[in-house]
């Protein structure tokens, strides 16, 4: 994948007297890299680990898991990325809420039903998003196309805002 060029970073500004900690955070990006813009998700999030931001985690995978509850769980607000096929240009952020979902098959895990998951085993409920970041092209090709790599530096710039603004209970 060829990733935007060098972005830059605003640092974590230090913590004022009596202010609220930054919430734990976590930035779940999903999707396969060797089918062009389905890569978006992974790339969201290795662009966020970059950043070696405190309270914030971030790690990618080809796809949800129930094990993911776990580290969902651990974190008081969580970031869902994917690829999105259709919908509005540059993205969509949808707030989730748990939900139980019955699939035909274990490889298709919704971010609600790992949310649901969460509550139930471990009692977290954290406050969570999905930003799907258009994409256009998914052939087997490893590399976002040049209109996901545009959608993809626009979701950073708001995700990396919401990220460092964000404040536990504030609204979306």
């Amino acid at each position: 994948m060829n990733p935007p060029g060098p972005r830059p970073s605003a640092p974590w500004p230090r913590a004022e007297a009596g202010s609220t900690p930054r919430p734990r955070t976590l930035v779940l990006g999903y999707g396969n890299p060797g089918r062009q813009d389905d890569g978006l998700g992974p790339e969201a999030s290795s662009q966020v680990e970059a950043l070696g931001w405190a309270n914030v985690t971030a790690y990618e995978n080809y796809q949800l898991n129930i094990e993911d509850a776990l580290d969902v769980a651990r974190n008081e607000v969580v970031w869902f990325v994917d690829a999105a096929r259709s919908g509005a240009s540059p993205f969509v952020v949808t707030a989730l809420k748990p939900a139980a979902s019955l699939e035909f098959t274990s490889h298709l895990v919704r971010p609600e039903a790992v949310l649901a998951l969460a509550l139930q085993y471990y009692g977290a409920a954290p406050d969570a998003y999905l930003l799907g970041i258009r994409g256009f092209e998914f052939e087997f090709v490893e590399a976002l196309t040049p209109e996901a790599e545009e959608n993809l530096i626009l979701a950073m710039d708001m995700l990396k805002a919401r990220i460092f603004d964000y404040r536990a209970g504030a609204a979306l």
